[in-house]
């Protein structure tokens, strides 16, 4: 048996370096293995994404992002998809919370659909959410370890809640992200950034040219434009030349 198995762990290592030919022997690759281990993939130059312990950021709209995050209780950022706005806020998020400025973080998002209705969905509420949710979820796996963030999620320290319920409550010590906000009505967003309260940073992204509401009742512009002149807070616009996915979402915003 030990000389059978003997054989066969031979036949297979010669077979992939092309050195056994038959008619019942075939390689699938011409190509050498892969390897984590090469120093081509090792080097950070062939290397297409990497993650980042401290984040830094990309271009001047990111930094500008970053240090209004650093200064104001409540910032606004707006503009084009594929920017980072959503990242860097739960990033930041992440990063307030693990230093202990604050106790938890809340983030939220409108259940709405991109121009189509999924009808019913099974489940509680928590599972009926998560399709609207999921964008925050893979931002906050992309930052902590999944155990820690399951943990941290039964616990109550890291919060993902639909905008419905949010009302009447005062968000003390906490870093709330409220995401999509193109997809808030302008009754929406006042109630959500009265939620506000003491030692708590609050950020709004959205991005108004892509909202799936009428074009009449989304308030994401409306607000920005009234709260932006208030000492404390602060508003970032991104433009396409400020686009970290692939160059091709660039030219798709300007060509559409």
């Amino acid at each position: 048996m030990a000389k059978r198995s003997t054989r066969r762990a031979f036949r297979r290592v010669h077979d992939a370096h092309g050195e056994i030919e038959g008619d019942n022997v075939r390689r699938l690759f011409d190509e050498p293995a892969w390897s984590p281990l090469d120093d081509e993939v090792r080097d950070e130059e062939h290397r297409e994404q990497k993650y980042r312990k401290n984040i830094r950021p990309q271009n001047e709209s990111q930094q500008r992002f970053l240090e209004a995050l650093d200064r104001s209780s409540l910032v606004f950022a707006v503009g084009a998809a594929g920017t980072g706005k959503t990242y860097l806020a739960v990033a930041k998020a992440v990063e307030a919370l693990e230093s202990g400025r604050v106790g938890r973080i809340i983030l939220s998002r409108p259940a709405v659909e991109a121009g189509e209705s999924l009808g019913f969905l099974p489940g509680d509420m928590e599972e009926k959410l998560s399709p609207y949710l999921r964008p925050l979820y893979d931002a906050l796996c992309d930052r902590m370890a999944t155990k820690r963030l399951k943990a941290l999620t039964a616990e109550g320290v890291i919060e993902i809640a639909p905008i419905a319920y949010m009302r009447g409550r005062t968000l003390n010590n906490a870093y709330v992200v409220i995401d999509e906000a193109q997809n808030c009505t302008y009754a929406q967003l006042k109630m959500l950034l009265t939620r506000l309260g003491w030692h708590s940073k609050m950020v709004v992204t959205g991005d108004p040219a892509q909202t799936d509401l009428l074009p009449s009742l989304s308030g994401l512009q409306q607000v920005v434009d009234r709260l932006e002149h208030i000492e404390g807070v602060e508003a970032v616009r991104f433009t396409r030349g400020d686009v970290v996915r692939h160059p091709l979402v660039a030219e798709v915003i300007d060509a559409l």
